[in-house]
């Protein structure tokens, strides 16, 4: 199943790191073995986010992605299941369903 997981790394945390030089080499090390459909970071809130885009076979998975993220940053974690347009294309049916039984 296609997730997004937001990462939210605290100020004072990322600033630690950016100083001591680990940022980078931590986010990359934990996104190798996550293995992401794609990856973008920004500013959400007022702190340094990702929105990252994996594959999710089991919710046994939840712990092996949140936990790299908390321990290496203190961070914030949200994991939504989420669709792209085919996913969409496909949720046709259903959503025909629902309104002819609750519309």
């Amino acid at each position: 199943m296609r997730m997004m997981l937001k990462v939210t790394i605290p100020v004072d945390k990322g600033n630690t790191a950016i100083k001591d030089g680990s940022l980078v080499k931590k986010i990359q090390s934990i996104l190798a073995d996550l293995k992401p459909e794609a990856v973008y970071f920004t500013e959400f809130d007022g702190k340094r986010t990702g929105m990252i885009f994996f594959d999710m076979k089991d919710t046994s998975e939840i712990p092996a992605v949140a936990e790299p993220w908390f321990l290496a940053f203190d961070a914030n974690v949200e994991i939504k299941a989420v669709m792209n347009s085919d996913d969409l294309a496909r949720s046709q049916p259903g959503m025909e369903k629902a309104v002819k039984n609750f519309g």
